[in-house]
């Protein structure tokens, strides 16, 4: 009989958590003192019961400890020896500090940088940066939430997620946990880039001294004018008939802010007007870069929808509307847990040679998360495993037909 490739000793959760180096939990635990007065459920431990809640979207506490209970015999190859009480977890999320997680999420990143799709190739993309922000809403004012007042008199809280993604890996590379209240430019300071990058990014960013700051680094940089803006136009360049085809309108230098003795509060720049040949809409985009071409400002600018469609991805295959506390630093864990679960799907996906979105995959993983199956194996040829099955389960009727 042949061998049957496709199971394995390992359920598929541990397979997943094998794509954790234990040195960089190791690292982040003692950098944070994260395992100080636990004297059972230590950082490691804490990781799991996470992603377990994270991979099978749990909506309470209750639910995850009854779900690694029932699965207990399963858990021994990740190296749990007792499970943790509810109490137990719940206090873990109140006080373990939230840095573990975000220190290991950016460590993680940084081990798996060059085996990310393109990190090696030398494209536009891979030097493409979009910056923007999430907001999640939460049941209570734990953290300062942002908008009206409600009915009762009070806001629901909310966390905001500051993102840079990278454009080419479709993943993070530096992530900011503030409240929703907090204004998108305090992101601003934390961004660091090679020279010859270019950073993408909204209306919200709007800082004249940050902006010349990039220039001065040749970090190229495209955004959006905003209304009643003051302009001072230095020159327009003429537009030729082709890139009028393509909806460019105008290309003007032009010199923005109040005039001032600041050097911060004016600043040389490129306005881009472009039509959108669909929708008819006029959009003006600024720019610091001079060579780049009209139509591949605007082009550029467009990308910025790929930041959204990755909020979308992580807030419809990650627990991101239950929490499992009612605290700042619970809730930060859960959304660093949801982070490096979207981490590790994404280092799977890549892995494969048969394309699956993420949305399958990540609800392929949480049905068969605590089974013995070989994930890649599976995951790359799904059709012939199920050939298997009709092959060896062939039920024997009762009556000759």
């Amino acid at each position: 009989m042949p061998k049957n490739t496709f199971f394995t000793g390992q359920p598929v959760f541990t397979q997943l958590l094998s794509l954790i180096p234990n040195h960089l939990i190791a690292q982040s635990a003692s950098d944070n003192h994260s395992n100080h007065y636990y004297k059972k459920f230590k950082a490691y431990d804490h990781l799991i019961t996470m992603l377990y809640a994270c991979f099978h979207r749990c909506q309470s506490i209750r639910e995850v400890i009854t779900g690694m209970q029932a699965n207990y015999n399963k858990l021994t190859h990740l190296g749990v020896r007792s499970l943790p009480r509810r109490s137990t977890f719940a206090e873990a999320n109140a006080s373990r500090n939230s840095a573990f997680f975000e220190q290991l999420y950016h460590n993680m990143h940084k081990h798996y940088h060059r085996s990310l799709p393109d990190s090696r190739k030398p494209t536009l993309e891979n030097r493409l940066f979009l910056m923007d922000s999430t907001t999640i809403s939460l049941f209570s004012d734990v953290m300062k939430g942002a908008g009206t007042i409600g009915a009762n008199g009070r806001k629901k809280g909310g966390a905001k997620a500051h993102v840079l993604l990278n454009a080419g890996q479709d993943l993070p590379v530096l992530i900011k946990l503030t409240e929703s209240s907090r204004n998108d430019r305090v992101f601003m300071p934390e961004v660091k880039l090679p020279a010859g990058s270019i950073l993408v990014f909204d209306k919200g960013y709007h800082n004249f001294a940050r902006w010349q700051q990039w220039t001065d680094q040749k970090i190229n940089w495209v955004t959006r004018l905003i209304d009643n803006e003051c302009v001072e136009i230095i020159a327009t360049r003429t537009i030729t008939d082709k890139e009028n085809e393509k909806g460019v309108c105008l290309d003007q230098r032009i010199i923005l802010g109040r005039g001032s003795n600041s050097s911060t509060k004016r600043i040389e720049v490129r306005l881009v007007t472009f039509k959108d040949q669909e929708s008819g809409r006029i959009f003006k985009f600024l720019t610091n870069n001079f060579r780049f071409k009209a139509s591949t400002v605007a082009e550029l600018y467009r990308k910025r929808w790929q930041v959204e469609l990755f909020f979308k991805r992580l807030k419809q295959n990650s627990p991101l509307t239950f929490f499992l506390g009612d605290n700042e630093n619970a809730i930060k864990i859960q959304i660093w847990c949801a982070f490096i679960a979207d981490l590790l799907i994404k280092i799977v996906k890549e892995r494969l040679k048969k394309k699956w979105s993420f949305a399958n995959l990540s609800a392929l993983i949480k049905h068969h998360l605590m089974n013995y199956l070989h994930l890649i194996n599976f995951l790359n040829n799904p059709d012939k495993i199920l050939l298997t099955y009709e092959r060896n389960n062939v039920i024997p009727l009762l009556f000759d037909q």
